[in-house]
C-alpha cells in the first residue's frame, strides 16, 4: 500500500488557509517552488486539478473544495500530535482561539479568562465575541462555546448547563396591549426577532400541549442585547435567554409571561473540530471552563 504524501497534503492545507503559494511558503519556511511542487505533486497522486490558477488570481476547483477540509484536519492532527508529545514534558504555552457569544462572553467568560491568564501566564488566548454561528474549522478556533439544541455534527461537543429561556415585556406594553394567555395570542401582538434563530417559536405546554407562533415585529437583530432598550420602553414582546434578560426582570422592569410554556430545551455547549488530538494548552481552558461554567449565568468566584 502506498502511503500517502502527507507533506503535500498538509502543504496544500496551508495554501487554502493563505489564499496563495506564497503566502503558505512564508508561513511554513519554505521556497514558493516547494510548495508549487508539492501541490503539483498531490494533484498527480490523485489525478486532479485542486486549483484554477491564473496570474492575477488562485481559487479552488470542485475537488479542491471537497479536498480542504480533510486537508485542513491532517495539518491540525499532524501539528496537535506534535505539541502534545512536547507539552507533556513542559507547561503548555501558545495560543488558543475561543469563540463565544456576545453577551455571554463579555458577562461569563471574559472574568473567567483573566482568572485562566492567572493561573497560565504561559497561554495566550484570543477572544472572538460574535453571536453569529462560526465555522470552527474553517475559521481555525480551538474551541467555540454555543447556546442550542444541537444538530448531529461532526464536532465534539461537551454539554457545559441549561439555558434559561423567558417570553418577556414590559409593564406598560402589557396594560397598553393585554397580557397573552397562550402563544397562540402572541401572533396578535409585536415580536421582535432574534435574526441568528430562524423559523418559528416553539413551546410545549402542560398535559403536552403545543404551539407555534412566527414571530413578527418591527425590529429584529443579530444581537439579543439590541432588543432591550425596546423592550423596556414597552414596545414589544421578546424570548430570549435569562443571562440577558434576568437583570430587567429582577428589577422589574420587564416581566415574565406565559410561564408554564417553555421552548425546546437548549444549552451551553463547549465545542471543538473533530479531532481527539488537541494540545495541553487546549485542554487546560475546556477543563477549566467546565469547572468553573457549572451554569452559564452562575460561576466560581
Amino acid at each position: 500500500m502506498r502511503l500517502p504524501d502527507l507533506e503535500a497534503w498538509a502543504i496544500f492545507a496551508s495554501v487554502v488557509e493563505h489564499r496563495s503559494f506564497s503566502g503558505a511558503a512564508d508561513s511554513i519556511g519554505v521556497s514558493k517552488a516547494t510548495v508549487s511542487k508539492a501541490v503539483t505533486r498531490l494533484e498527480a497522486h490523485l489525478g486532479q486539478s485542486l486549483f484554477h490558477r491564473t496570474s492575477r488570481r488562485l481559487t479552488l476547483t470542485e475537488t479542491g473544495k471537497g479536498l480542504a477540509e480533510h486537508a485542513a484536519r491532517i495539518l491540525a492532527e499532524a501539528v496537535a500530535a506534535e505539541e502534545a508529545a512536547h507539552d507533556a514534558a513542559t507547561t503548555p504555552t501558545g495560543l488558543v482561539r475561543l469563540s463565544a457569544p456576545m453577551t455571554l462572553g463579555l458577562a461569563v467568560v471574559a472574568p473567567l479568562i483573566a482568572q485562566f491568564l492567572a493561573l497560565h501566564p504561559g497561554i495566550e488566548i484570543e477572544l472572538i465575541l460574535s453571536d453569529a454561528k462560526v465555522d470552527i474549522v474553517a475559521e481555525g478556533f480551538d474551541i467555540a462555546l454555543r447556546i442550542a439544541d444541537l444538530p448531529d455534527s461532526s464536532l465534539r461537543a461537551r454539554r457545559l448547563g441549561p439555558i434559561a429561556i423567558h417570553i418577556v415585556g414590559s409593564p406598560a406594553y402589557f396594560a397598553r396591549r393585554g397580557r397573552p394567555t397562550h402563544p397562540a395570542q402572541l401572533g396578535e401582538h409585536a415580536c421582535f426577532g432574534y435574526t441568528n434563530v430562524t423559523g418559528p417559536w416553539r413551546f410545549f405546554g402542560p398535559d403536552g400541549a403545543e404551539a407555534a407562533v412566527r414571530p413578527s415585529g418591527p425590529l429584529s437583530s443579530n444581537s439579543g442585547d439590541a432588543l432591550l432598550p425596546a423592550l423596556r420602553a414597552g414596545l414589544g414582546i421578546g424570548l430570549l435567554p435569562d443571562f440577558i434578560v434576568g437583570p430587567d426582570i429582577a428589577a422589574g422592569t420587564l416581566e415574565v409571561i406565559l410561564a408554564d410554556w417553555h421552548g425546546p430545551p437548549i444549552a451551553l455547549h463547549l465545542m471543538t473540530p473533530p479531532s481527539a488530538l488537541r494540545p495541553a494548552r487546549v485542554e487546560a481552558l475546556m477543563d477549566f471552563l467546565t469547572e468553573k461554567v457549572r451554569n452559564p449565568c452562575v460561576t466560581d468566584a
